[in-house]
């Protein structure tokens, strides 16, 4: 064979093979090309199952990418084995691959606690911000994070959670409120309290909206951030935004069931102890009643508490609504006490004109009934012998003589008290949207708080119903708030230039009224507290009635420049007149500057790495006012009714004369408050992210009612502005996404807050005052007309002054010194918050707490239980034995204690039952205040720290904190 047939040969071979080949790869292309793309569809879900529209879902690699529509719902076309990224703001990003045998995904997104605080929303007064673009101190709670379980007060939804915001609550009594203080007191005779905020509404009752009706809280804690509220944002300003209609339906049901019983007890002695220690002793006057009766416990019960609430939300984009419904019945833990609640609400938005006008409105209601409690009793029974019975052989009360030594079950029980509260706050808010930047609003509101209180002490009541032969009592209070805001908002972006800008003005007006009548001397108890008419004592103020007014108009405006969101500066001022302030001070002037910069913009900082993700350092200084220590009508000259009578010799009557009661002065005017501050907020790992504060607040125009001269003034005191107050402090905030995986998370929020507060001055020229003695122990054995505490420049609000003790001496008495001095402080050196939260899979589990630290407290109720005189007439503790304690009790730093504590304040564990649909339904059981560690010798370490009569003193008011269990469900249907 030649060479030639054999290329001819060799080519054709190659070309059958290589034709072969083309075909086969042809037809593994056609394979491939058939086995690798795919049609994907799904739904996109938050952690708590609600749709997402808007999420983007991008087959990596590549351009292509889709997006969820308004019910979470995607399809794209992508490569088996390819990756699509699912990614959302505020959300973390969600890798998934594509699996040639699945075409349909059920897809549930974690929220990113750092990217959200980012683009988070924050209420800062008359208007909204990124929460990345503030330059003043705020702290956001959101609904979903205030403290859960049994919350007869909003204010308690708020303890523990934010930094600087001391919520206190004194007793365990249902009815009753707590204290709130941000960064110290900032006056001496005036409110303390912060502004409350509600849907644009200021200065209404916290109580007005229910914790589960809350969106979030923005609490504003520097001036620079407070200003816009002007003469009366001193405090802090606390806003609340309230949950409305959102697109979708929904039906939400809250229900839950609670036992408590009482936490603590004073250790006093049983009976068999008193017993023990009359034979021991050989007291031969002692007398044994024969019972064995624990006089704490008679006066309490096994409380039960059930709460349940219905919400119904629905929407569109361009309109919707939202009501709730809530009934509370929460027994306290002392017998004949208790808290029953009926609160309502219903809020609706509507937008019209292709969105350039909407309109909002909204109406809050509840209905509060409580039966008040007389708190002589525990003073009664702390000091009763536990050999007494709590009823004699006949089946009646049992009594024996001695001061104080009172039947604590009988004055409880033969005593009828009730006391009703309907609040009712409405608003109605129109913004009109023109000329692309502007934006017009005007809000209207209306609130009205109405309390009764009935009481009535029939004739054979041991207190009073004897004396006076049966004793009734009917009071009634209100107020009516109403209000216009109008104000106008600008805001524009150029290129990397951004300007928002307010201005308004406002009319506030307040009425408050209200009358009483007691009468005495009735010759049949049926009436009860109906009749007041049957009683046939007459006495000179047994009927009483009142009305005042105040008006508040202002003027404001605030102005938010950034650069290329970077660079920030705020500029707020507010001019307020006010009916309260003299003739020669009717308008002040509240201004305030901040400014903040983002140091991880800067080129510089790209390089740090990813353990720094954001860095911003903020500083701001204002001035705002308090302006409720003015009473109505206290810079005029008042006249009053005088006891003191004349004969009119026209009539022939006698009458009584009007005589002067209050000294007029035109100088009145707000207390201010000054007030530098300097944050940080920072974000490291992308897992923390914190804030740290320091400021310094400045109180001058402090007032005071002084003692004046007579003559010149016709009454003998006045209130003029005059003292300084200060209040610095520090505060740190942490917030960690330790753990983020899709069936195991764990988070944790800590903060931190330490204040300093002192007294600058106290007098001027015209007024003077060295001390100021407060903290009385008036009605205490042996201490009549005695203080335990003083007001004095260079000292806090609070200061224990008295005789230092040096512990006993041989023969058991107390050792005194001679001169009186500083001995303690009710405020406490700092304060904390702690929470974690975990899930795995459907269970979750969280609990939280709170502490103070530092504080001193008067154990006042130690001190009189103390006293070797008391046995065996009365009872005594059981520290009391071996005390050695031999002398009568004498006020000195003996009876100061640390009250420092950390409240185990919710543990929380729940179950999410899976289920197919968009519904949600979670079981869950709550313990509240499990345990309190502490060193406090008292019922409980937590006593009031506020207010100037008795901060710090625990004096027989112990109404026992409540420990609690409750089982509830939450149940939500939506599509």
């Amino acid at each position: 064979m030649n060479s030639t047939n054999t290329n001819t040969v060799q080519h054709k071979y190659w070309a059958k093979t290589s034709l072969v080949l083309i075909i086969f790869m042809l037809f593994l292309s056609v394979g491939a090309f058939a086995q690798g793309k795919r049609l994907v569809t799904g739904i996109i879900y938050d952690n708590t199952n609600v749709p997402l529209p808007g999420v983007n879902v991008l087959e990596a690699g590549t351009t292509n990418a889709v997006a969820t529509d308004a019910d979470g719902k995607f399809v794209i076309e992508a490569n088996v084995g390819s990756t699509l990224v699912i990614s959302s703001v505020g959300f973390a990003s969600q890798n998934v691959v594509v699996d040639a045998s699945a075409s349909t995904l059920d897809i549930h997104l974690v929220e990113d606690a750092i990217m959200l605080q980012g683009v988070e929303v924050v209420s800062i007064g008359y208007g909204t911000m990124k929460k990345s673009d503030l330059t003043g101190a705020i702290s956001t709670v959101k609904g979903e994070d205030l403290v859960k379980g049994v919350i007869t007060s909003t204010e308690q939804a708020l303890q523990g959670k934010v930094a600087g915001l001391t919520v206190s609550q004194s007793t365990g009594d249902p009815s009753s409120g707590a204290t709130l203080r941000l960064r110290g007191g900032t006056s001496l005779t005036a409110s303390n309290n912060p502004l409350i905020v509600v849907d644009g509404v200021a200065g209404v009752d916290i109580n007005i909206v229910q914790p589960s009706d809350i969106k979030s809280v923005d609490v504003l804690k520097d001036a620079s951030a407070t200003a816009i509220y002007g003469s009366r944002g001193a405090n802090g300003v606390i806003i609340i935004t309230t949950k409305s209609g959102t697109k979708g339906t929904s039906f939400v049901y809250s229900g839950y069931t609670g036992i408590s019983q009482a936490s603590n007890n004073l250790d006093l002695l049983s009976a068999d102890q008193w017993r023990g220690y009359v034979r021991e002793n050989n007291l031969a006057d002692a007398v044994d009643y024969g019972g064995n009766t624990n006089w704490q416990k008679e006066l309490q019960q096994t409380a039960f508490t059930q709460s349940h609430t219905i919400s119904i939300s629905s929407g569109t984009e361009m309109s919707g609504f939202r009501s709730s419904l809530l009934y509370l019945n929460n027994e306290g833990v002392i017998k004949t006490t208790g808290l029953e609640r009926l609160s309502a609400n219903v809020s609706g938005y509507q937008y019209s004109a292709n969105k350039a006008l909407k309109f909002d409105t909204g109406i809050f209601a509840n209905i509060d009934k409580w039966h008040p409690l007389d708190y002589r009793i525990f003073e009664r029974a702390f000091n009763l012998n536990p050999t007494i019975p709590v009823r004699d052989a006949n089946g009646n009360y049992t009594e024996v003589g001695g001061t104080l030594n009172e039947n604590p079950v009988e004055i409880m029980n033969n005593r009828t008290a009730d006391s009703e509260r309907h609040r009712v706050l409405g608003y109605f808010k129109t913004e009109a949207k023109f000329l692309n930047d502007f934006t017009a609003t005007v809000n209207l509101s209306l609130e009205h708080n109405a309390t009764q209180g009935d009481t009535y002490k029939p004739s054979y009541a041991v207190m009073e119903g004897r004396t006076e032969n049966g004793y009734a009592q009917k009071t009634y209070g209100e107020y009516t708030n109403a209000q216009i805001e109008a104000y106008l908002t600008y805001a524009r972006t150029f290129g990397k230039h951004n300007v928002n800008a307010t201005g308004g003005y406002s009319y506030y007006n307040n009425i408050y009224k209200g009358f009483g009548a007691q009468r005495s001397g009735f010759v049949t108890d049926l009436f009860s507290y109906n009749n007041l008419g049957a009683g046939y004592n007459y006495r000179l103020g047994d009927v009483y009635s009142y009305k005042g007014e105040s008006d508040l108009v202002s003027f404001y405006g605030r102005a938010n420049y950034s650069f290329d969101s970077k660079y920030m500066i705020t500029g707020t001022v507010r001019r307020d007149g006010s009916s309260r302030f003299g003739a020669n001070n009717k308008w002040g002037t509240f201004p305030s500057v901040s400014a903040a910069w983002r140091i991880t913009g800067e080129e510089f900082m790209q390089s740090s790495g990813n353990w720094l993700t954001n860095l911003k350092i903020r500083g701001g200084y204002g001035v705002t006012g308090n302006q409720d220590g003015i009473g109505e009508y206290k810079s005029l000259s008042i006249l009053g009714v005088g006891r003191d009578s004349y004969y009119d010799p026209a009539t022939g009557n006698w009458s009584l004369a009007y005589s002067p009661v209050q000294n007029p002065n035109p100088d009145l005017k707000w207390e201010s408050t000054k007030q530098t501050n300097i944050g940080v907020d920072f974000s490291l790992f992308n897992r923390i992210t914190g804030t740290f504060e320091w400021y310094n607040k400045e109180t001058n125009d402090l007032l005071y009612t002084y003692q004046v001269p007579q003559p010149p003034y016709l009454v003998g005191t006045m209130l003029a502005n005059v003292g300084d107050l200060s209040n610095k402090g520090i505060e740190l905030t942490l917030n960690a996404n330790i753990i983020q995986k899709e069936n195991f998370t764990w988070d944790a929020n800590f903060n931190f807050a330490k204040n300093k507060q002192k007294i600058e001055r106290l007098s001027n020229q015209t007024y003077k005052t060295d001390v100021i003695y407060s903290g009385s122990l008036h009605g205490l054995s042996g201490m009549s007309n005695q203080f335990s505490q003083i007001i004095k420049e260079g000292y806090p609000v609070g200061t224990f002054w008295g005789p230092k003790s040096e512990g006993l001496d041989e023969n058991g008495n107390i050792i005194v010194g001679d001169e009186d001095q500083e001995i303690g402080n009710a405020q406490p050196d700092f304060s904390l918050g702690l929470g974690m939260n975990f899930t795995y899979k459907d269970f979750d589990f969280g609990f939280t707490g709170y502490g103070m630290f530092g504080q001193d407290v008067l154990n006042a109720t130690d001190m009189m239980l103390n006293d070797p005189n008391r046995l065996p007439s009365y009872n005594v503790t059981d520290d009391y034995l071996t005390s050695g304690i031999k002398s009568s009790p004498q006020y000195s730093s003996y009876w100061i204690e640390d009250g420092s504590f950390f409240r185990l304040q919710t543990v929380t564990l729940g179950y999410t039952v899976p289920m197919k649909s968009t519904s949600k339904l979670r079981l869950y059981v709550t313990g509240q205040n499990l345990a309190v560690f502490t060193n406090y010798k008292g019922v409980d370490p937590e006593v009031n720290f506020s207010g100037l009569d008795n901060p710090g003193i625990d004096r027989f008011n112990n109404y026992p904190r409540p420990r609690t269990i409750t089982f509830g469900l939450n149940f939500t249907l939506a599509n």
